[in-house]
């Protein structure tokens, strides 16, 4: 018994390449083990440029959405002073309702300004869509003065 603990003591456990290999290709399903020390290199230099490509396309697919989001919103903005202006010019902003002559107001007075903010802005506050309801209102006030000239 004292030999076989001597012997247990001197040998050690040891894991070759192969067997790392293996487990590797257990756990990835490629076949590390056959492959060799270059195309290793190569794969995982693939793996890291397609890591790369898709952390890139991710970030353009936000960055697009979110030019996007920008763009629809300036538009709508220039849209709706656009049609403030025209019924300022053409009816007379006294000639809207109240509640609609105080959103044009607004609108004129911050340009920039998203339409949750400005609905705090009034008093009393009103939501977002609230405010939408009121500029899409307006828009269609000055589309039906300019359907009459």
């Amino acid at each position: 018994m004292e030999k076989w603990e001597q012997e247990k003591e001197n040998t050690r456990l040891q894991v070759t390449e192969h067997e790392i290999a293996d487990v590797v290709s257990t756990w990835t399903k490629i076949p590390v083990r056959s492959l060799e020390e270059g195309e290793a290199k190569r794969l995982m230099n693939l793996e890291n440029v397609r890591i790369l490509k898709e952390m890139r396309n991710s970030v353009n697919r936000k960055v697009n959405c979110e030019t996007a989001n920008i763009s629809k919103t300036v538009a709508a903005a220039v849209k709706q002073l656009g049609d403030i202006e025209y019924i300022k010019q053409n009816a007379g902003l006294d000639s809207l309702p109240e509640n609609l002559k105080e959103m044009a107001l607004l609108r004129l007075e911050y340009p920039d300004t998203p339409l949750k903010e400005l609905g705090t802005y009034l008093d009393p506050p009103v939501g977002k869509s609230g405010v939408n309801h009121r500029l899409r209102r307006i828009s269609e006030i000055a589309d039906e003065l300019r359907e009459k000239e």
